[in-house]
């Protein structure tokens, strides 16, 4: 296929005010300006006609297939609100492929997403990175687990405190995790331990114990979903003090710290950003918020 006469945004390149791009097999074989298209049979043409060709987007951060379209309760399946501390489950195991928004993603040119879990737990869960298109989740995986999901200020509070339990305040959450990360360094430690000394036992298996493992010895990234500065700022400590590797989601007011973010040598993924401020640490929102951080670097 050959898609020409359209101003091309290379990945690795300045744009092409009237360029072409060629396929083959599904996979780009050419890139380059209208000048420069090699003669030959390229199947299926498509005139662009000065339209812009783009890579498909990638969406760092989603829920997609977890919260199934139109539906209530019964394709909920992005909140295991009976327990704060749910690293044990994976996202592979609720995602629904058929959900029409896949569809839409795909349409909006989202060809690759990383979905998982939502923020009604403080440790929710491991996320997955797919493509958009196919019928099979386990066929559209790039990588599975990506990263563990943690989610702090309003939004475990909120669900906690509805059913009075642990955690309703943003000190309990931060203890909650900090309890869990050093239980899981124990496991790991006994493991270790066991392995190397035909003496020890092994220790129990634990799922969650098992799955945040990954997570504090470093190889899993940590995701903290985390809008407000002082939530952030959480997470940059909780991230020091386990060595963690790690991940700011949203980051609403990183404009405010965005200095101190960049001395941390911290990640932010941002967004979404055209929403209303439906709850109140989401009052900070602004467009300007990634571009001040990137200036920041």
């Amino acid at each position: 296929m050959l898609i020409q006469n359209g101003v091309v945004h290379p990945m690795d390149g300045p744009v092409i005010p009237c360029g072409f791009v060629a396929f083959e097999e599904g996979k780009i074989t050419a890139v380059g300006s209208m000048e420069a298209l090699p003669a030959g049979a390229f199947g299926e043409v498509l005139d662009a006609q000065g339209g812009h060709i783009l890579p498909g987007f990638v969406d760092a951060h989603c829920h997609l297939g977890l919260f199934g379209n139109a539906l209530g309760f019964e394709a909920d399946d992005g909140n295991e609100a009976t327990d704060p501390c749910t690293p044990q489950l994976r996202a592979l195991d609720a995602i629904n492929p058929q959900d029409r928004c896949f569809q839409e993603a795909r349409l909006g040119g989202v060809t690759c997403v990383l979905t998982g879990p939502g923020s009604a737990n403080p440790i929710a869960g491991q996320s997955a990175v797919l493509k958009t298109t196919g019928r099979w989740v386990d066929e559209m995986v790039l990588k599975a687990p990506a990263c563990m999901k943690f989610a702090l200020g309003e939004n475990p509070k909120a669900v906690y405190n509805e059913r009075k339990e642990t955690p309703i305040t943003r000190m309990a959450t931060a203890a909650l995790i900090r309890e869990q990360l050093s239980r899981a360094l124990e496991y790991r430690d006994k493991q270790d331990k066991a392995q190397e000394d035909q003496g020890e036992d092994m220790p129990d298996f634990d799922a969650k114990l098992e799955a945040l493992s990954a997570v504090a010895s470093g190889d899993l990234p940590a995701h903290f979903h985390a809008h407000r500065a002082d939530d952030i700022a959480t997470a940059v400590r909780l991230s020091r003090e386990f060595g963690l590797s790690y991940v700011i989601v949203h980051g609403t007011e990183g404009h405010l710290v965005a200095d101190l973010l960049a001395r941390e040598g911290v990640p932010v993924i941002t967004g979404p950003c055209l929403t209303d401020r439906s709850k109140p640490e989401l009052a900070g929102q602004t467009l300007e918020n990634p571009a001040r951080l990137s200036r920041a670097g």
